[in-house]
């Protein structure tokens, strides 16, 4: 019988234990590669999986951990935090254990938040130099980490030497100019086309489309220049060892036209896997999942419909049926891989745009740790927003700005980096634990989050398998995952008691606790399954 178990890490409840005292348990592995686990024989030869369903780890640049005391984030800042995110060794139980991590943007750029790139081949001397980002290019490569850019092609800063230029050629009435058509724009006769917002071009009759903002005007697709300069900008990271990208606001590369922006997607995704075949891209598409559909041939996308606080997710971990959860992921999956059979779910709680989960998935409810329970232990390559695994707050409010989502990491060891310039959250909100705090805490959520993410390398199926949602009365629910001939249930108890159920009757065939997390315990005594509240089990 053969199974895939990612270095054997088995997380037991102890005897007689306390329901919040975990012990990792680990099993010896004989030169061929086979390990005895309750006589049932792993292999280990294929423990390497080279596959982009990974767990990622969103870090705001400038918010995560300052190298030199300027309070601002920086890519040495990330060097140096590599041991927490990653420390190479799966086994040790220290690090967080992410697989993937995505940067926002890093290029040179006038905003505290880069989104508006000045020069795409420079990085922001705020945040360090080229041969920084080279560096940890190669020690996430040494720990089989994969790193992604945020490459915000849709938009650029009115500081961008193409943009000058462009202006520069209008005043001179020089069409000659290759960067004389580089910016979509109208004339002065021309009426601006509904929903779309044009800007004044200095000192010209001609208006630029800026529909983010003034100061980030928007290139022009349907130039071939402009279209080969925003590959090569991709081409030349992956040349310096980047393993792909998240795209800012893919759906308004054509604003308001999505069959446009698909195409436009499609050729160049398309392009960048002629070079680098398993690339790893992500859209940001933030709308309902028919107009998701129309972009996953093209590429993954972010999964909106679980995210945030009216999401799936948030609503499930709050004491909601997880039927509801799991029928609504296998129906997705069946959606979207039927438009392309490589797709994954995408799924996450919250990121840099959206206020932060632990103000409405609080530590103390349990919430914050079911909701991560349920999205960790999911298919696909779900993506942490940094210092969630810390309950990490912050919300706009009033703000005219989204610093307040994007507030500093709490380190707790005298890291000097600072909230961003723009910041008006209130610190008493703020939560009082950090990472240094939380590190000796066995039950603390930093440890939930290691906890969930040891168990699904250590259970491949759930991340790659064929996905099939489970239907039980009560609100406790699961799914089972079937990879590589072997199969596990997943199941999630999100209330406050103690729930039992006859697997036999759901048509589950399980006879092995592989791993329990939470709060309580599980039993399995023939087909009944004791499954304590806010806790979940792995079975075998």
């Amino acid at each position: 019988m053969k199974r895939l178990i990612c270095l054997l890490l088995i997380l037991c409840m102890l005897p007689g234990a306390l329901a919040e005292d975990f012990f990792f348990k680990t099993y010896p592995v004989s030169d061929s590669g086979e390990c005895i686990v309750n006589d049932v024989t792993f292999h280990t030869d294929d423990v390497h999986i080279q596959d982009n369903n990974r767990v990622f780890y969103e870090i705001f640049v400038g918010s995560f951990s300052d190298s030199n005391g300027d309070g601002i984030g920086d890519l040495r800042g990330i060097i140096n935090r590599m041991d927490y995110l990653n420390d190479g060794d799966p086994q040790s139980g220290l690090s967080l254990g992410v697989e993937g991590l995505w940067l926002t943007p890093i290029f040179t750029s006038p905003s505290y938040h880069k989104y508006d790139v000045a020069n795409f081949y420079e990085i922001d001397p705020a945040f360090g130099t080229m041969d920084d980002l080279k560096e940890l290019i190669a020690l996430c490569h040494e720990r089989d980490v994969k790193l992604i850019l945020d490459l915000p092609i849709n938009h650029t800063s009115t500081e961008n030497t193409w943009f000058k230029t462009f202006g520069a050629s209008h005043r001179m009435q020089n069409p000659d100019n290759i960067y004389y058509d580089f910016y979509s724009y109208i004339g002065k006769d021309e009426t601006a086309p509904a929903g779309r917002a044009f800007t004044q071009l200095y000192r010209t009759d001609l208006k630029y489309e800026s529909n983010f903002s003034d100061a980030m005007p928007e290139p022009n697709f349907d130039n071939p220049f402009v279209r080969q300069t925003m590959l090569d900008v991709a081409k030349y990271y992956l040349a310096l060892g980047v393993d792909g990208f998240r795209f800012d606001a893919a759906k308004y590369i054509y604003y308001g036209d999505h069959q446009k922006s698909v195409d436009f997607w499609h050729w160049y995704i398309g392009e960048l896997k002629n070079i680098k075949p398993d690339v790893y891209t992500v859209a940001e598409v933030w709308d309902g999942d028919g107009v998701i559909d129309q972009y996953i041939p093209a590429t993954n996308c972010f999964n909106f419909t679980t995210s945030q606080v009216s999401g799936l997710i948030a609503e499930t971990a709050k004491k909601g049926n997880v039927n509801a959860l799991t029928a609504y992921t296998e129906e997705y999956l069946r959606s979207i891989h039927t438009l392309n059979p490589e797709a994954m779910n995408i799924s996450f709680i919250s990121n840099h745009d959206m206020d932060r989960a632990a103000g409405y998935l609080t530590m103390a409810s349990g919430h914050m740790a079911m909701a991560a329970s349920l999205y960790l232990l999911s298919p696909g390559s779900p993506f942490i927003y940094y210092g969630e695994e810390i309950g990490l707050r912050g919300s706009r409010g009033g703000a005219n700005s989204d610093a307040n989502r994007r507030l500093k990491m709490f380190w707790g060891d005298g890291d000097t980096v600072e909230n961003p310039a723009e910041t008006t959250y209130d610190e008493k909100n703020q939560t009082s634990y950090s990472v240094l705090d939380l590190q000796k805490m066995s039950t603390s959520l930093l440890t939930h989050y290691k906890q969930l993410i040891m168990i699904r390398k250590a259970n491949p199926e759930i991340a790659r398998g064929e996905y099939k949602a489970l239907s039980f009365e009560d609100k406790l629910g699961g799914f089972t995952a079937t990879w590589q001939g072997n199969t596990i249930a997943v199941l999630h108890n999100t209330t406050t008691r103690d729930i039992t159920v006859d697997l036999a009757a759901a048509g589950v065939d399980m006879s092995l606790i592989a791993a329990v997390v939470g709060v309580g315990a599980a039993t399995l005594e023939g087909t009944t399954l004791t499954l304590s509240g806010q806790t979940s089990v792995v079975l075998r």
